[in-house]
């Protein structure tokens, strides 16, 4: 009798394991596993970023300027430079309104506090000097980051014939590189003409400021001081001041001397 041959079983073939996901960057879900609500939850989010990153390389409104502040020779974009700022009696305002307003450009020179001795002398200085400075069209405006309320004491007590601006948020101020950190004001003055090409930009002393426009406006413009002028007269206001100091000392004395 033959021998029956069995045929061997074949062993059930190994299962197929899955593929395991890949990690998520910040344990994101692929898109395909994201329900409705969740992409728009993202898109929502990667917006908010979007504007984030627009508004970082501007100061509370102050365009930002490739390598930083413009320098002369520049034409600055008037309609997105220098954020609002207000006027000593509260009326808002943009630096490109004032150039459009003004008949050849506009002239802004700095202080870091009104009231204050320097600050009080620059003032005076573009005062005596306003009427040369503005024949050939220049409009001038003093700015700096006090409140309107200060700076209308400032310009009724020395009877200022221009206005001040009011800058707190220091935007106007940022734009053209005079700010001083962390919340100060350097001392300086920044023109351009009508077409927003910067004709200034520099810090500067009280009467270095006006000398910078005084050359703008024709070199040795009349009626205009030049530095030297200002150093004599403050020489010269020096020496009454102490004059005056020694007769009221004298004065004392004598009352003094009268009631021993």
């Amino acid at each position: 009798m033959p021998v029956e041959l069995r045929k061997r079983k074949e062993a059930p073939p190994a299962p197929v394991r899955p593929a395991k996901k890949k990690a998520h960057a910040k344990g994101k879900k692929p898109a395909s596993e994201k329900t409705v609500v969740e992409q728009v939850q993202e898109a929502v989010a990667d917006t908010v970023e979007t504007v984030k990153e627009a508004v970082v390389g501007k100061t509370n409104g102050a365009a930002a300027t490739a390598g930083g502040a413009p320098k002369v020779g520049d034409t600055v974009d008037l309609t997105s430079f220098g954020g609002e700022v207000e006027t000593n009696d509260g009326k808002k305002t943009t630096f490109a309104k004032l150039v459009e307003e003004s008949k050849g450009g506009v002239v802004l020179f700095t202080y870091p506090k009104a009231s204050t001795p320097g600050c009080t002398t620059q003032v005076c200085l573009f005062r005596d000097s306003y009427t040369p400075l503005t024949a050939t069209g220049y409009s001038i405006y003093g700015l700096s980051n006090d409140s309107p309320k200060a700076n209308t004491t400032f310009k009724t007590k020395q009877n200022l014939p221009y206005t001040l601006l009011c800058d707190p948020a220091q935007s106007l101020i940022s734009a053209i590189g005079l700010k001083k950190a962390p919340k100060g004001t350097t001392r300086g003055v920044f023109v351009v003409d009508k077409s927003g090409k910067v004709l200034a930009s520099e810090p500067g002393g009280p009467a270095a400021t006006v000398e910078v426009v005084r050359k703008l406006v024709g070199g040795n413009a009349e009626g205009v001081p030049t530095v030297g002028d200002v150093k004599k007269q403050e020489a010269k206001e020096d020496k009454e001041a102490a004059k005056t100091a020694d007769e009221v000392a004298d004065t004392a004395a004598k009352v003094d001397s009268n009631e021993a």
